[in-house]
């Protein structure tokens, strides 16, 4: 990798700007969830969904940057039902595919939504309420289990790899671990503990490279071969911190440069705001007011304070602090209608 420096090149704004890239998001706005896209500096941002009453969380865009698979909320408490859904990135052709289906994400040829079923029937918005792991064809909606489902326990936050070999998932109290970052072989039963600290993990678009919430205040980024026949992470070159706001959601730009990030105080949620949950403000459905989404340069090495970087290793991209959050970066592409 080329030698970075902080002092030279243009402000990461700028960079950003012209990048083309895109970046799919979460936000509490008028009293509920939707979900919006804006440009990779931060402007223009749009709202994809405008729908009072439903809940739509945690975008993520297919690798071909034509469809958006997310979560809805429909109803309240325990009563709620999380549902698996689809649109095209410009928000039309919206289609439900399954209930009780959390954190989706997709194949690398963009034609299956991987999914984790609830545990059990009555909601819960603990992020690791879960058990087994489905897939969704998007040509016909038949949903079909992992080869594996029924070993597979509390994992939240999957990916695929970029080969398609393996699924990257945070485990908590589940599978004889009490809180770890797995491979999960996609078509079989291996499964490799990454013994690596925190959760919610993500690989860089050439599986070179993993990405991960280390700690509370801290994202990390270390290099990971998912090509070797049993991967492992080596050392950690890259540290993203604050020691006073929380930092979740990493998630790597489709040219690997640039790392996005929600970015925020702690707290517990607030009961008062409709379609919300008390928990950990980082778990999905849970209102995070201040959150806001940061852009980093993922080229440097060493440290990047969040508190003192300059905005040539730091562009704060989101600034009404509603609960900005689950950030997913594409390449714009037109949709093809009606698919």
């Amino acid at each position: 990798m080329p030698a970075w420096s902080a002092e030279s090149g243009a402000p990461l704004r700028e960079k950003l700007k012209g990048s083309g890239f895109k970046i799919a998001y979460e936000s509490y706005v008028g009293d509920n969830w939707e979900l919006f896209v804006m440009d990779a500096d931060g402007s223009n941002p749009v709202n994809l969904t405008r729908t009072p009453g439903v809940h739509e969380h945690y975008p993520q865009v297919s690798p071909d940057g034509r469809r958006i698979c997310f979560s809805v909320d429909e109803g309240e408490g325990r009563e709620t039902v999380r549902s698996l859904w689809v649109m095209d990135v410009d928000g039309s052709h919206r289609k439900k595919l399954a209930d009780g289906a959390r954190e989706p994400f997709w194949s690398p040829d963009s034609k299956t939504i991987g999914f984790l079923p609830q545990e059990y029937p009555k909601f819960n918005v603990i992020d690791y309420y879960t058990k087994g792991l489905s897939f969704c064809r998007i040509a016909d909606g038949r949903v079909e289990s992992h080869p594996n489902s029924t070993n597979l326990h509390h994992l939240y936050n999957p990916g695929f790899a970029p080969n398609g070999k393996w699924i990257v998932s945070t485990v908590h109290a589940g599978m004889g671990v009490e809180h770890g970052i797995l491979l999960i072989e996609a078509g079989g039963s291996r499964i490799i503990n990454l013994n690596i600290p925190g959760c919610r993990p993500c690989l860089s678009p050439d599986g070179k490279q993993i990405a991960w919430g280390s700690g509370d205040h801290e994202i990390a980024v270390a290099p990971i071969d998912t090509d070797a026949e049993t991967p492992s992470v080596g050392p950690w070159r890259l540290r993203v911190q604050d020691n006073t706001n929380e930092t979740y959601h990493v998630d790597w730009s489709p040219d690997g440069r640039f790392l996005c990030l929600s970015r925020g105080p702690a707290s517990k949620g607030d009961p008062d705001k409709k379609g919300t949950f008390m928990s950990a403000c980082e778990i999905v459905g849970v209102y995070a007011p201040g959150w806001n989404l940061n852009a980093v340069s993922a080229e440097k090495e060493g440290v990047i304070d969040l508190s003192t970087a300059g905005e040539k290793e730091m562009q704060i991209l989101t600034t009404n602090g509603a609960s900005n959050k689950e950030s997913a970066w594409f390449r714009a592409t037109p949709a093809t209608p009606g698919r």
